[in-house]
């Protein structure tokens, strides 16, 4: 028995194909994970198993589709030229902040964080997703903050205070302690000057 999809055009598979992606990584990050099962999947796409298998050829694709995709959404996010040339260290990094733990982003943050758990496991394409943000975002900062080492510092606070917000909930405590970063490494580049 010849499958319905395998007579409709290229083209058109392909555009089925991609809405069909994007409505999957919309569902992983609606859970806050990849951990979804197939059935389960499917039903929150519209979908059946079959039709993921068909355009995916199994669970690992799906993921690994989903996670390049994720790495798309981000690095057209973050990215330096968003911001007005001439924008401050402090701007730029309140504005990450408040795009980071706005409600929307809520399900992006549990996602990420289920990428790093993976890597931690011993995923390789998990890893080299976390590997791959912490690229990005330091070439972003590095714009702004020219030191490597006060950026690989003001990364790592970033880090860990969104971890605090996704536990707590609390966005000030984060952005407290960014603010305070920010404000002493400004004070150290001029005392450089």
């Amino acid at each position: 028995m010849v499958h319905y999809e395998s007579k409709m055009p290229r083209k058109k598979q392909r555009r089925n194909r991609d809405q069909l992606l994007e409505s999957c990584l919309a569902a992983f990050i609606r859970a806050g994970t990849l951990e979804l099962s197939l059935d389960t999947l499917a039903k929150a796409v519209g979908s059946s198993k079959r039709m993921l298998i068909h355009y995916f050829g199994g669970r690992n694709a799906i993921e690994e589709a989903a996670m390049s995709l994720l790495e798309d959404r981000l690095r057209t996010r973050f990215r330096a030229s968003a911001f007005p040339p001439g924008a401050s260290l402090q701007s730029v990094v309140r504005a990450l902040w408040e795009q980071t733990t706005s409600a929307e982003s809520r399900g992006v943050l549990l996602l990420a964080m289920d990428l790093t758990r993976r890597s931690w496991s011993g995923s390789k394409r998990a890893r080299r997703f976390f590997e791959e943000q912490q690229r990005l975002w330091a070439e972003m900062l590095q714009e702004f903050l020219p030191d490597a080492s006060a950026v690989e510092i003001l990364l790592q606070l970033f880090q860990g205070a969104m971890l605090v917000y996704l536990v707590t909930g609390d966005r000030d405590r984060g952005r407290r302690a960014l603010d305070r970063l920010v404000a002493t490494e400004t004070e150290l580049e001029r005392m450089r000057r």
